[in-house]
């Protein structure tokens, strides 16, 4: 999946370094939205191990996880996911990123999330995607706004993040071809 600056794939071993340095560059601006993680997860061997679950993970039709890559230079600059996905007759996924902060602010998310989110609707042809935002990363509620997500209200106490349980803002956008 390609946009105008970056473009959506799905991981693979090669990554592996890559994906290491992302998430051990980011360790304490990533844990201020997620959980924390032992120091264990910052090692290329458990990179790869994700990444296999990654592939097996996609085949099984429950979680699609993709890098997000600079079309200049093939950068790996975040991650982008659709996990919980649930079919059925409810048909839908969570949606779920993290941008490498040396990249905030240059619409990288936004257009990755209208990437992934074009993914869904067309190629797994899922009905809805949400996504849970703490309400006070005004940024990320932005992204999704801008991308065609809109509020539906306050999950609370829904997440816990290092230690404490927080609220989250959900958002959500339905495929316009089911409207």
């Amino acid at each position: 999946m390609r946009g105008q600056s970056i473009y959506l794939r799905p991981f693979e071993e090669r990554d592996a370094k890559a994906l290491t340095e992302l998430q051990t560059r980011n360790r304490k601006f990533f844990e201020m939205f997620s959980m924390l993680r032992e120091d264990s997860f910052y090692t290329e061997k458990a990179q790869i191990e994700r990444i296999k679950q990654f592939k097996q993970d996609r085949e099984l039709d429950l979680t699609y996880q993709f890098g997000v890559f600079k079309n200049e230079n093939d950068e790996l600059v975040g991650t982008m996911n659709l996990f919980q996905v649930i079919r059925g007759s409810l048909q839908n996924a969570v949606v779920g990123y993290f941008l490498d902060q040396a990249h905030n602010g240059r619409g990288y998310t936004t257009e990755a999330v209208k990437l992934l989110t074009a993914y869904a609707f067309k190629e797994l042809k899922l009905h809805r995607l949400e996504a849970g935002v703490m309400p006070r990363n005004i940024g990320s509620i932005r992204v999704l706004e801008k991308a065609g997500f809109h509020k539906e209200g306050i999950a609370k106490k829904n997440v816990k993040i290092n230690g404490k349980w927080e609220d989250h803002q959900v958002l959500a956008i339905i495929n316009p071809a089911d409207t």
